[in-house]
């Protein structure tokens, strides 16, 4: 594909933006614009347009070799890893808190509710930060940032303290997540972004799993300061390994090249529009979409479910063992393992549905058609079969956490409850990408990982309430029912879905349907 430099690399369409955000041209196929970004003749003095070859450019992330590629993939997952590792690794210290600060344990949840919202609102202020810098430099400024407001939980002599250093540093853990999914796409062809997908969302699965099995034994042993202080270790660890970190995104790659060979480049939005631009595609058609597009608002109810449900159990499962088979600090941080082999076990049913169905349909498609392209719904699998796995597991969860009932039933019922949750997310996910392609499927993500964090941050406050007045089996059981109710979402956008996608305004419209 020929590429000018001194343009704007970006392609934008019609629906990407506002009417009264759109830029006076539509660029034309192949990228080229002219150097005053409006299409006019180049005086004498105007430098000519330097095109490339992006497609075969050594700078293409795409022409990596398998190793550098691979490095970049395990970035992303380790900045995931640590930032939602952060999360959750603070519950163990919610006895500690409330007995160090007098507070009621709604309170002392308050620091990890409030680390959750600010992620929910990650696509603000990851979105500007990747448009000006590149995604490589806001992985290197937002976790410095937040390592800093890390610190200031760590250190803080007052509840005040902990819950805005805490709100602080999860707007700043932000970022790598929103930005990870733009750095996957930018290293991996559609057809092998599954399996990297995967295993980039099994990262911050294992963060938040992992999060109280290390914060119990902190806490025991050095009390709750020590559950932020670890943090630190993984945020420098992260960063030194991002040391070789190479900048992914296109546009910021062709700019950098531009100003090195003194082309000039048309300097796009600014100041007051492009703010708008920005605040429309993070948050007003996020909005927008979750109310307009049944796709959308189908997939964001049920994933912010599954996730308020998973995030729910950081309160659940110290109260049920603690109260019913009187487990101590450490053992109860144990029992999440049961999430991380949940977590595991559902990647692996991902990468195999990819294989099974979605890759062979590819595969036939490129043969009779040559383009490849696969309907979403073909996305939808490991969702249609993973969803069964929240209702048994929640269900058996609910009336096996007894004291007659060994504990080692209602943990393994957790490994049920946390596979069918992130085949869930992932299936959405993926399916929201291909219906909606990169910038309307940016904003469609944005609007689950909105709903789905804020309903994360509020579960965990009525847990302990709810669990003490229905008792275990009927609070799970309430999670049980409406994870029942959710479950056809999958099956009934696989047959019509593709009904769906012709009415909607927004998705793509050239996708074939399962029956071409």
């Amino acid at each position: 594909m020929a590429t000018t430099y001194e343009s704007n690399p970006e392609i934008k369409s019609e629906r990407s933006m506002p009417d009264n955000l759109e830029d006076d041209s539509k660029p034309s196929g192949n990228e080229s614009m002219m150097a005053n970004g409006r299409g006019e003749h180049r005086s004498e003095n105007e430098p000519p347009a330097v095109e490339i070859n992006w497609d075969g450019d050594d700078r293409n992330p795409y022409n990596w070799s398998m190793t550098k590629r691979v490095y970049h993939t395990v970035l992303i997952g380790l900045f995931g890893f640590t930032v939602t590792y952060a999360s959750s690794v603070y519950t163990p210290a919610v006895p500690e808190i409330m007995k160090a600060f007098n507070i009621s344990e709604a309170v002392a949840l308050l620091p990890f509710s409030l680390f959750l919202l600010g992620l929910g609102f990650g696509p603000v202020l990851a979105a500007p930060l990747s448009e000006r810098f590149g995604r490589t430099a806001t992985y290197m400024i937002s976790l410095p940032l937040f390592a800093l407001f890390i610190v200031g939980a760590g250190a803080s002599q007052t509840l005040g303290s902990l819950v805005a250093c805490r709100l602080l540093a999860g707007i700043f853990a932000s970022p790598p997540l929103v930005v990870g999914a733009g750095t996957n796409a930018d290293l991996w062809k559609p057809e092998s972004r599954a399996v990297t997908a995967t295993l980039f969302a099994l990262c911050p699965y294992l963060g938040p799993a992992l999060g109280p099995l290390v914060g119990g034994f902190a806490v025991a042993e050095k009390g709750w300061r020590w559950t932020q202080w670890i943090i630190l270790f993984f945020s420098f660890v992260t960063l030194v390994a991002a040391l070789g970190m190479k900048e992914t995104y296109k546009k910021t790659i062709l700019a950098r090249q531009a100003k090195r060979t003194g082309v000039k480049v048309s300097p796009g939005p600014s100041g007051l529009v492009a703010l708008k631009f920005v605040f429309y595609i993070t948050f007003l058609r996020p909005i927008h979409m979750l109310y307009t597009e049944p796709i959308v608002i189908a997939w964001s109810v049920y994933i912010a479910f599954n996730f308020a449900v998973l995030y729910s159990f950081f309160a659940a499962f110290p109260f049920v063992y603690s109260t019913v088979y009187g487990f101590n600090i450490q053992q109860n941080g144990l029992t999440f393992i049961s999430l991380a082999v949940g977590s595991i076990l559902a990647s692996i049913t991902v990468i195999l549905g990819d294989r099974l169905w979605y890759q062979k349909q590819h595969a036939v498609r490129t043969r009779k058609w040559s383009n490849g392209i696969v309907p979403p719904e073909y996305r939808l699998h490991s969702a249609m079969i993973g969803g069964f796995g929240l209702p048994v597991g929640l269900f058996w969860f609910a009336w096996t956490a007894k004291a007659d009932v060994h504990w080692i039933s209602s943990v393994i019922a957790a490994v049920f409850i946390a596979w069918g949750n992130l085949c869930v997310f992932m299936s959405g996910l993926l399916y929201l990408l291909d219906v909606y392609e990169v910038l309307l499927g940016a904003s469609a993500i944005a609007a689950t990982s909105l709903l789905r964090y804020v309903l994360a941050a509020v579960f965990p406050l009525f847990i302990t309430p709810m669990y003490t007045h229905l008792h275990v089996g009927w609070a799970t059981s309430v999670f049980g029912f409406v994870s029942v109710a959710l479950t056809p979402i999958p099956w009934v956008l696989f047959r019509w879905g593709p009904d769906l996608r012709q009415r909607s305004k927004l998705a793509k419209s050239s996708v074939p349907t399962i029956n071409t």
